[in-house]
C-alpha cells in the first residue's frame, strides 16, 4: 500500500517590499482586515497534507509577525537572509532534521493561495521531483532593447508566468540550494531557476490567476476593494452587561484599569464595556453569549482579563471569513468621569481587536441620578457590533 509523500512548506517573508510603497514590509498590511502573511499561512497550516510549515522572516520584524499570525500552528521562524535565495536556504536547513519527502516554497506576498494548487504541488513533486505552477500569458509580449525598442515577439503560446508555491523532492532542491551558495551564486530569482542550473528538469502544472503576487500599490488598492465587495452579508449585533460595585481601588473598563474608590463584584476583572462589545459581536454571528462561551461557573475564568473574550469574539468573525466594520459601547454610570478616558478606551478596544480606532466608539451618560448607576451601585454599558461576512458562509445565495 502506498503512503502519501511527507511534505513540509516554507513561506519565504523576510522581504521589505519597497515597490508596495510606504506603509511597512507588505506582508504585514493588512487585506479586509486581516495581515496579508495571515492569509498566506493559514492555507498551509491547514491543509491535511503538510505536516509542518516554516516560516522565514526578517529579525527586524519579529512583533510584527508574531502579532499578525497569533493563533495558527507553524514551525519557529528563522531569520532570512539578504537575499529570498538565502532566506529560502535557511528555510531548507531549518526543514533538515525533520527530512520531509516533498517542500513546498511559496512567497507570502501571495495570499490568494488555494487548498486546491497546493494539493496539485504536492501531486506534482511526488511524480515528478520538480515542478512549478504556471498560468498561460492572453496579451502579446515585446522583447526591448535598453532604447526601450522593441527587438522580438516571442511566441505566447511557448511563455508562461510562474508563481508559488514551486514543489520539490526535499532532498533536491536543498542540494541545488547548498551547491550555488558553495559557487557563489546568487542571483536566482526562483527556485524553479536554481533547480535548472542544477540540471534537474522542472515539470509544470496548473497554475491559479488569482493566486497573484502583491507588489505595488494598486495591486493592494485593487485587492482591498475585491474583497471588501464579497464581504456582502452585514450584519449587526447588540450587547449589555451591567456589574455591582464592591470594595476596591480600581475598575476595568473598556480594558483599562481604571482609580476608582470601589471596586467591581464579578467572576472576571468585570469590564462591563468589553463584556457588552462581547455580547455584540457574538450576537452579530448568532452564536450565543459571553456566557454560553464563558460560564461564569466555570473556574478557569476567576479573575480573568475580559481582553480574552473579546479576542475570542472577534476570533469567530474571522474564522467565518468576515471582518468586523465597526465598534461602539456606551457606559451608563455617574462615576468614574469617562470623557477623559474616551480616546484612550478607544485606542485600547482597537489594539484587542485590531480594528482602526476610526472605527470605534466609546460614548458615556450618566441616568440623571436614577436607578441603581444613579445611586452609584454600579455600571452598566450597551454596545452595537457591526460585522461583514462574506456571502455564503452560512449556505446563503449572493
Amino acid at each position: 500500500m502506498s503512503t502519501s509523500p511527507r511534505t513540509a512548506a516554507i513561506i519565504v517573508a523576510a522581504g521589505r517590499g519597497l515597490r508596495a510603497g510606504a506603509g511597512g514590509p507588505k506582508q504585514y498590511r493588512t487585506l479586509a482586515g486581516r495581515p496579508v502573511i495571515a492569509r498566506s499561512l493559514l492555507p498551509f497550516c491547514s491543509h491535511p497534507e503538510i505536516f509542518a510549515v516554516q516560516p522565514v522572516t526578517n529579525p527586524d520584524d519579529t512583533a510584527l509577525f508574531n502579532e499578525a499570525v497569533a493563533g495558527l500552528n507553524f514551525r519557529p521562524a528563522v531569520g532570512g537572509g539578504a537575499t529570498r535565495q538565502a532566506s529560502v536556504r535557511a528555510g531548507l536547513e531549518a526543514l533538515a532534521d525533520l527530512a520531509p519527502d516533498i517542500v513546498l516554497i511559496h512567497d507570502a506576498a501571495r495570499p490568494f493561495v488555494t487548498p486546491a494548487l497546493i494539493s496539485r504541488a504536492i501531486i506534482a513533486a511526488g511524480k515528478t521531483g520538480a515542478a512549478l505552477p504556471v498560468v498561460a500569458i492572453a496579451d502579446t509580449v515585446k522583447q526591448i532593447n535598453a532604447a526601450s525598442e522593441v527587438e522580438a515577439t516571442p511566441d505566447r503560446a511557448t511563455l508562461r508566468i510562474a508563481q508559488t508555491p514551486q514543489a520539490f523532492r526535499f532532498d533536491v532542491i536543498l542540494d541545488a540550494h547548498r551547491r550555488a551558495a558553495r559557487d557563489g551564486r546568487d542571483d536566482f530569482t526562483d527556485d524553479a531557476a536554481i533547480a535548472e542550473w542544477a540540471g534537474l528538469t522542472v515539470a509544470t502544472f496548473e497554475g491559479d490567476a488569482a493566486n497573484m503576487k502583491l507588489t505595488t500599490p494598486d495591486d493592494f488598492a485593487r485587492e482591498e476593494s475585491r474583497l471588501t465587495a464579497l464581504l456582502g452579508d452585514i450584519r449587526t449585533g447588540t450587547g449589555y452587561d451591567v456589574h455591582a460595585f464592591g470594595e476596591g481601588d480600581h475598575v476595568w473598563l473598556c480594558g483599562l484599569k481604571v482609580p476608582h474608590n470601589r471596586g467591581f463584584l464579578a467572576h472576571s476583572d468585570g469590564d462591563v464595556g468589553l463584556h457588552a462589545l462581547v455580547d455584540a459581536i457574538l450576537g452579530a454571528l448568532a452564536d450565543g453569549d459571553i456566557g454560553s462561551h464563558f460560564p461564569p461557573t466555570d473556574p478557569q475564568w476567576k479573575g480573568a482579563a475580559s481582553d480574552k473574550f473579546l479576542k475570542y469574539a472577534v476570533d469567530r468573525v474571522a474564522a467565518r471569513g468576515g471582518r468586523i466594520a465597526n465598534l461602539e459601547v456606551t457606559m451608563i454610570c455617574e462615576r468614574p468621569k469617562i470623557g477623559p478616558l474616551r480616546d484612550p478606551m478607544r485606542q485600547r478596544i482597537a489594539e484587542i481587536t485590531g480594528v482602526p480606532v476610526s472605527r470605534v466608539a466609546v460614548k458615556a451618560t450618566t441616568s440623571e441620578r436614577l436607578g441603581f448607576t444613579g445611586r452609584e451601585e454600579g455600571i452598566a454599558a450597551t454596545a452595537s457590533a457591526t460585522i461583514r461576512l462574506p456571502w455564503g458562509a452560512d449556505g446563503l445565495a449572493s
